[in-house]
């Protein structure tokens, strides 16, 4: 799910104003950011409406871009932050009784590494995923679905490295719990992502 590296000239072209690598710029990173938006917010409306205001962003942004991070790491900031600005409206939103009755979404969708590609698994990693808070949530789909390491979920979210530790291990274990209906937490052999659990540092 990581983006292509895109040509040194190409990104410069697109800072430059050029229509066509400004297009290839969003066409290499927009299936990630719409999973990034998918899976924090679990809704596709609400997704597909965060992933065009971060593209939108993200063009406005490129000529100010000075490349002091990774281009993909800078995007996923816009991109966690117009995902986090819908769920700020969503919590704002009287809710009416279309949406208490809408049945939930069965469109297929990338789960991630780590969870069965099944529609069933896929509704019910959804449902789990939103019952964390956003900044647990964003921190494991940063690091479970689009597979981030430490250091660039640190850039993209402004935090020490131990808080993302801390974010990332605590997510893991409530969503463990809520994927399991509250037994223990899964097997060492069923992590979520068993490449690198340690001890939570302290944030």
């Amino acid at each position: 799910m990581r983006p292509e590296q895109l040509d040194h000239d190409v990104l410069e072209a697109a800072r430059a104003g050029d229509r066509a690598a400004t297009e290839r710029v969003l066409r290499v990173h927009q299936p990630s950011m719409h999973a990034l938006c998918r899976r924090i917010l679990g809704d596709d409306a609400d997704a597909a409406d965060a992933t065009q205001e971060a593209m939108i962003a993200v063009v406005r942004g490129l000529p100010r871009f000075d490349g002091r991070s990774a281009l993909s790491t800078w995007i996923y900031r816009i991109t966690t932050n117009a995902a986090l600005d819908e769920v700020r409206r969503r919590r704002r939103r009287p809710l009416t009784s279309d949406v208490l009755d809408e049945p939930p979404t069965t469109a297929r969708h990338d789960a991630g590494p780590g969870f069965d590609d099944t529609l069933a698994d896929r509704l019910r990693l959804d449902a789990a995923l939103g019952t964390l808070s956003p900044e647990f949530r964003t921190a494991v789909v940063l690091r479970d679905v689009l597979g981030l390491d430490y250091a660039e979920i640190a850039a993209v979210l402004d935090l020490a490295p131990g808080t993302v530790r801390s974010r990332i291990a605590r997510g893991r274990a409530a969503l463990a719990r809520e994927l399991h209906h509250g037994s223990d937490p899964t097997p060492a052999g069923n992590r979520l992502a068993g490449d690198d659990v340690t001890t939570p540092d302290t944030p």
